[in-house]
């Protein structure tokens, strides 16, 4: 019997940025590795990491993760981590230069959506995001809310 890959399951998930796809609308999304200590990857899976003011920064052809908060690990004494300190992310030239590029435009920028382990190491979904307006928050709601209500009447036939 072949063995299936499985995606992403919710024991991987680490953190989730839920208000972003709430306050920006995705264009697009793209995984990256993350530049980590000792202390932090500890915290990590101990799903101690704030992901709701985070975003991506992009700096002499490198990205860098800023405002992410990581609680120092409760068992770290001296080698504790800074819990807001830049966190570089590993990407291709050519995903750092598409990124800077699509950043150009008015009102895009790049944040961390989830925080999750692939085989052992942290891995970090970052997108391409455009900020919603009120307008469009507003429209947001009303559709999942339509939706769950034709959910909730077909249930029943």
């Amino acid at each position: 019997m072949a063995k299936q890959k499985k995606q992403h399951s919710n024991d991987n998930l680490m953190a989730q940025n839920k208000k972003a796809r709430h306050d920006y609308s995705i264009l697009e999304t793209v995984e990256a590795g993350v530049v980590l200590t000792g202390t932090e990857i500890k915290s990590i899976r101990a799903r101690r990491i704030n992901l709701k003011d985070g975003f991506v920064q992009i700096r002499n052809d490198e990205a860098y993760m800023v405002n992410v908060h990581i609680s120092e690990y409760a068992e770290g004494n001296q080698f504790n981590h800074d819990p807001l300190r830049n966190r570089k992310l590993l990407l291709h030239k050519k995903q750092i230069r598409r990124l800077a590029q699509s950043t150009q435009d008015k009102g895009i920028t790049i944040i961390p959506l989830k925080v999750y382990l692939k085989n052992g190491f942290a891995k970090v979904l970052i997108g391409v995001a455009k900020g919603k307006g009120e307008y469009d928050k507003r429209e947001t709601i009303k559709r999942r809310d339509q939706k769950r209500q034709i959910d909730r009447v077909m249930k029943h036939y």
